[in-house]
This record gives C-alpha cells, sequence and structure tokens, in this order.
C-alpha cells in the first residue's frame, strides 16, 4: 500500500481552507457577527420576539462558521506538528492517528465548501415547503406522507426548528398535501435543490394482488418572505375562506372554524392553513405563504424575460428529479446529479445530506455554465 503522503494532503486542505475563506468573506463576517451581536445587547431586543429570535438565531449561525474555520485552521497547524514529531520518532501509531485526523479534515472541509456555493439571493432565508401527492393514488398519498417524514427527521438530525403549517389528509392513508417552515439559516438555500417531482416504485401493500406500483410526489420549496420584500397584496385581490380544521381519516380537530384559506384571484394561487390554533393565526400563516409565492413567480417572471433575452440555457431540472425504487431492487438515484445509494431505509430516515449536496454543487455548475453562456 502507497505510504500517505502527508505533504500534500496538508497542503491541499490549507489551499482549499484558504479559498473557502475568501469566499466567505472573513473579514464581512465578523463585521455580520460585531453588528448582530450590537443588535442582541439592546435592552429591547425582546419587544419583538419573532425579530429577536430571527437576530439571535442568525448571529448564532455565524458565530458557528467563523469558529468552524479558525478551527479548521488550527487542527491544520495541531496535525503538522504531530506529524514532524510522529516522523522524527518513527512513531507508527502517531502517524496513523494523524492520517485519520487530515482525512477528517478534508471531509469538513468539503462540507464547509458546500457553505460558499449557497450564494444565491435568498439561500439565506428559511424554507417552506409543500409536498403534494400526485399522480399514483393511494400509493401517491402513501409516497407523500412518506416524504414529509424524510424531511421532518432531516431537519431533526441537524437540529433544524420546524413549524407544521398545514395538513391535509388523504381518506385510506397517507396525505393530500402538507405545508411547514424551517426557521434556520440557509434552509432555503440547501432544500431548494430538493424541488421538483419524486417516483416511488415498490409492491403496494395496498393492492390485494401485491403488484408494483408507482407512485409520484411534488416538492416545492419557496424562501420565506421578509418585510423588507415588499409584497403588495390588496384585499380585492384575495378571498379569504374559513373552515373546521380536520384529522387524519377527515375528522375534526376542533369545533371552531379556525383554519383558512386563501386564494390569490388574479393568479388563483391558494395557500390553506390549519395547524395554528386561532383564525388570526393561521390567517398570518397562510398571507405570509402566499407572499412568499408570488415573491417566486415574480422572480420567475423575470427570470424568464432575461432567458428569452440571453437565448436558451440549457439548466432545467426536468420533471422527475429522483427516483425511490423498492423493488425489484433497492435504490434511490437523483437524475440530474447521479448521486445515488442503496441504503433506502437511511434515506427515508432523514439521511439526505448527500443528495442535497450534490445538488447543490450541480446547481452551482449549472448557474456557472448559464453566465459563461451569456458572455460568450
Amino acid at each position: 500500500m502507497a505510504e500517505f503522503d502527508f505533504s500534500q494532503a496538508i497542503s491541499d486542505a490549507t489551499s482549499k481552507l484558504d479559498l473557502i475563506s475568501n469566499a466567505l468573506d472573513l473579514d464581512r463576517l465578523k463585521a455580520s457577527i460585531s453588528d448582530l451581536e450590537k443588535q442582541a445587547s439592546a435592552p429591547n431586543l425582546w419587544d419583538d420576539t419573532e425579530n429577536a429570535q430571527k437576530i439571535t438565531t442568525k448571529l448564532s449561525a455565524l458565530q458557528s462558521q467563523l469558529r468552524r474555520i479558525q478551527s479548521a485552521y488550527q487542527r491544520l497547524e495541531d496535525v503538522q506538528t504531530l506529524v514532524d514529531l510522529a516522523q522524527e520518532e518513527h512513531d507508527t501509531d502517531s502517524l496513523q492517528e494523524a492520517e485519520q485526523d487530515v482525512l477528517a479534515i478534508a471531509n469538513d472541509l468539503d462540507d464547509m465548501e458546500i457553505q460558499t456555493l449557497l450564494d444565491g439571493e435568498y439561500d439565506e432565508r428559511a424554507a417552506v415547503v409543500t409536498i403534494r401527492a400526485g399522480a399514483g393514488g393511494v400509493d401517491a398519498a402513501d409516497f407523500a406522507q412518506m416524504l414529509l417524514r424524510m424531511y421532518l427527521r432531516w431537519a431533526e438530525r441537524n437540529n433544524f426548528k420546524v413549524k407544521m403549517l398545514d395538513t391535509s389528509y388523504a381518506e385510506e392513508a397517507g396525505i393530500k398535501s402538507a405545508t411547514f417552515q424551517i426557521d434556520d439559516p440557509y434552509s432555503y438555500g440547501r432544500l431548494s435543490v430538493e424541488g421538483g417531482t419524486h417516483r416511488m416504485v415498490r409492491i403496494s401493500p395496498f393492492d390485494n394482488q401485491g403488484r408494483r406500483q408507482t407512485g409520484f410526489a411534488a416538492v416545492e420549496v419557496i424562501p420565506l418572505v421578509e418585510s423588507t420584500d415588499h409584497i403588495d397584496i390588496p384585499d380585492s385581490d384575495i378571498r379569504v375562506d374559513t373552515f373546521q380544521a380536520s384529522g387524519p381519516g377527515g375528522q375534526g380537530v376542533n369545533t371552531t372554524y379556525s383554519a383558512v384559506r386563501i386564494t390569490h384571484l388574479p393568479t388563483g394561487l391558494v395557500v390553506s392553513m390549519q395547524d395554528e390554533r386561532s383564525q388570526i393565526q393561521n390567517r398570518a400563516s397562510a398571507m405570509a405563504v402566499l407572499q412568499s409565492r408570488l415573491l417566486v413567480l415574480k422572480h420567475e417572471e423575470e427570470a424568464q424575460k432575461k432567458k428569452e433575452l440571453a437565448g436558451d440555457i440549457k439548466a432545467s431540472w426536468g420533471d422527475q428529479m429522483r427516483s425511490y425504487v423498492l423493488h425489484p431492487y433497492q435504490m434511490v438515484k437523483d437524475l440530474r446529479t447521479g448521486y445515488e445509494t442503496s441504503q433506502t431505509q437511511a434515506v427515508f430516515d432523514g439521511d439526505i445530506d448527500g443528495f442535497i449536496e450534490a445538488g447543490i454543487r450541480w446547481r452551482h455548475e449549472q448557474r456557472r455554465a448559464g453566465n459563461n453562456t451569456k458572455d460568450e
């Protein structure tokens, strides 16, 4: 077996860390932390609980990012010292330990590099995710619920805060749709690559003849609207309906008309909310999601105009972006990136970071290819 090249490995890791530091702009990062620390120390900070939570959450995320970079530099310095001493004393055990340390640092740098690729206009935002059952009947509804559990478990594994906004249950099993919000910084940047059509193939537990069935589900990811976005929605443009919230099997979960459905008349967009306790809370949540969808629609229209001016840039995700095959073999494969795994149960248990990171890298390459096309 070839001897591990410590000099090359440490040099490569240091160069990569320097690129990451430059991309994240440590001076700007420190300035942002300083500004947020001043805001967080204001005596009236918690007069506005929602804003206070945003400030403290973002501050914590940036501080963690800075500590991670500084720690990586220190780890590289420490491992170089360990290698020098071990080589001088021909200490093979310490050299093996150093090799494991270098490999661990390289793995951490790959993860840190992903952060530098989250440079889209709304990538820093919180995410609002909606899952809808598609073609496939009860299997599609069950698949939609499996995807909901997958994303909730992924959020739990990463200690992300989740707020359920709406759940519409199917009659026999599964869900018709579900909407939830993840408030941590860069949630949108990470989860936006999950948007698209997902397909599952398996032996249906709902088919009494045990036949193989295919179910589809759509995943929509939008950035949470903020007060600075200025999306004005006149009252005359919306219709608000109220109804009783319902649970699995269509049973009522309360006896008041607390659930809210808002229809945006000019576009036909419909948003329903029923997971809050009061009609006022559900209406506020529904309006926030409607504003987010209108914001995305506005930018899609602007992007389409730019695309028409620049010519056709082939950076489409396509209708079907991922397949989950449970029969006749076990495989989850992303059709855009080629990333795949046979550990299907782990995926449904929330182990999807590999898919997300591959998607972020894929998207970055698509954006870069599009920019190069426009520059030609």
